[in-house]
C-alpha cells in the first residue's frame, strides 16, 4: 500500500493517425512508374538550335550540333588564355591601386609638412 495515495499511472495515448492516406509509398518503383507514369530522365535544356542533357556530372550535346571537336578545343584554349589575361589585369589593377595609395599618403605628408613650415614662419 502506497504511503501517499495511488501510484502514478498515466492515461494511455490514442494511436496516431496515418500521415498519408495514400498507399503509394508501399509500391515499389517499377509499379509506381507504370501506375503514375513517373519516368525520371536526365535534365535537358535547349540553347539555340542545340539540345543538351546533364549526364554523369557534365552537359552533353544531344543533337550533335554543328560544333566540331577541334572547335571545342580551340574555344577551350581561347578561354584559358582569356582567364590568364584576366588574372594578369587584376594583378595590374592591384599594383596600380597600391601605387596610388602610396602616392596619396606621400602627398598628404608633404602637405602637412608645408602647413607646419608655414605656421612656424608666422
Amino acid at each position: 500500500m502506497p504511503l501517499f495515495g495511488n501510484t502514478f499511472s498515466p492515461k494511455k495515448t490514442p494511436p496516431r493517425k496515418s500521415a498519408s492516406l495514400s498507399n503509394l509509398h508501399t509500391l515499389d518503383r517499377s509499379t509506381r512508374e507504370i501506375e503514375l507514369g513517373l519516368e525520371y530522365g536526365y535534365p535537358m535544356m535547349n540553347l539555340g538550335s542545340q539540345s543538351f542533357k546533364f549526364e554523369d556530372g557534365q552537359w552533353i550535346s544531344e543533337s550533335g550540333g554543328n560544333v566540331s571537336g577541334r572547335e571545342v578545343q580551340r574555344l577551350k584554349k581561347r578561354n584559358l588564355q582569356l582567364e590568364e589575361e584576366n588574372n594578369l589585369l587584376r594583378l595590374k589593377i592591384e599594383v596600380l591601386l597600391d601605387m596610388l595609395s602610396e602616392s596619396t599618403a606621400e602627398t598628404h605628408l608633404v602637405q602637412k609638412e608645408l602647413e607646419n613650415m608655414s605656421r612656424r614662419k608666422k
